[in-house]
């Protein structure tokens, strides 16, 4: 494993009322979790806080979303799914799919990064998130998402031998359910799958204290944080920005990265949310790396709570072509956030590996400014 330069940057048994309650409970607890807790003075706390992010400038730049080109692609069981296009039509293509929660502006430091350099990005919302549609069925299983990647690449890349797919947590989830009902040499040249983990995603969470007994921390994870249908807290508090850190970031992550990020947590669809939680819990996707025969990233970070490195190991460890597994110290699951220029360098390096001569110039662009 590479250690890359520290960043300084089945079915279900329907359940008892005892049990009903139990997930309610659950669920309560995970929204404290979240960040409940204004009270008295929390309106002028959002208000203190949010007249500070006005004046840095990193929020400013956050919050000013880019604009691509909209095309909607139409997925196999009829949900719409909203896609972004920047940059050339000609150019090398990056296929970036965002993770749980997240919508395709997250991705916006790598895509300004990528199209000035000459590459072409496609974005997207996944099912129910951003600005696609719900699922059309009620459907959130892996296998759909798999589905969406397949819509999007069908209408925005066909016919193309310049593509690399990549994809943030649920993102990369959805390129492993793609490869598994997929010929993914005919659609792509290489594939990055960055903070993510195929299966076992509640065992080997560090969110909760391993001192609490299995039969404790596995319930109050499933329901109380992965599939807690409850809203998020609308009101930005103190105790709410210190667990998104804490759950979803490294230390040294920037205040406007935190307010960035929970304005997407708090914009995502409760049901949306928490559906695709308990989806991602009980999937099992390892064994489709074996499909993805391209020239494969693995990415992940070395604090990341949600998807540990040893998700990336596994993962890495079954893959056929493996390009790189690159762990980043100080970063947690918001790699691409995070750490959004290390992530580029990473993806041209792949991109150079997949595609050759062809994406030389580009690469070499990168590795005089970094």
């Amino acid at each position: 494993m590479e250690q890359a330069p520290a960043a300084d940057g089945h079915p279900v048994t329907a359940a008892a009322p005892t049990a009903g309650r139990r997930r309610r409970s659950a669920a309560a607890l995970g929204t404290a979790l979240l960040g409940t807790g204004a009270g008295v003075g929390a309106g002028l706390t959002e208000f203190s806080h949010r007249r500070r992010l006005s004046r840095d400038p990193e929020y400013q730049r956050l919050s000013a979303p880019l604009r691509g080109r909209a095309v909607s692609a139409g997925s196999r069981d009829g949900t719409v799914i909203h896609v972004e296009v920047f940059g050339a039509e000609r150019a090398p293509t990056l296929v970036l799919g965002p993770g749980w929660t997240e919508t395709l502006c997250y991705f916006d430091s790598m895509t300004r990064e990528l199209t000035e350099l000459g590459w072409r990005v496609v974005a997207y919302d996944l099912r129910g998130q951003g600005r696609s549609a719900p699922a059309a069925r009620g459907d959130w299983q892996l296998a759909r998402y798999g589905e969406d990647l397949e819509a999007v690449l069908s209408h925005t890349c066909d016919g193309r031998r310049d593509v690399i797919v990549a994809g943030h947590s649920l993102g990369a989830m959805s390129i492993a359910a793609w490869a598994r009902d997929h010929d993914v040499a005919a659609r792509v040249a290489g594939a990055a799958l960055m903070n993510t983990g195929l299966t076992g995603l509640i065992r080997a969470t560090t969110v909760l204290p391993h001192v609490l007994p299995e039969r404790i921390a596995e319930p109050l994870a499933r329901w109380a944080f992965m599939g807690n249908p409850l809203p998020a807290p609308a009101l930005s508090t103190a105790l709410s920005r210190a667990a998104i850190r804490y759950v979803a970031f490294g230390p040294h992550a920037s205040e406007a990265e935190i307010a960035f990020y929970e304005r997407m947590l708090v914009g995502c669809p409760p049901r949306v949310r928490a559906s695709a939680g308990l989806a991602m819990t009980e999937m099992n996707l390892l064994d489709a790396v074996t499909r993805i025969t391209v020239p494969t990233l693995v990415m992940s970070g070395r604090l990341d709570r949600l998807t540990p490195p040893v998700h990336a190991e596994r993962i890495a460890a079954g893959l056929p072509r493996l390009h790189r597994l690159i762990e980043l110290p100080g970063i947690g699951h918001m790699g691409p956030l995070e750490s959004p220029h290390e992530f580029v360098l990473a993806l041209l390096d792949l991109a150079e590996a997949a595609l050759g001569s062809d994406s030389a110039r580009v690469l070499g662009s990168v590795g005089r400014r970094s």
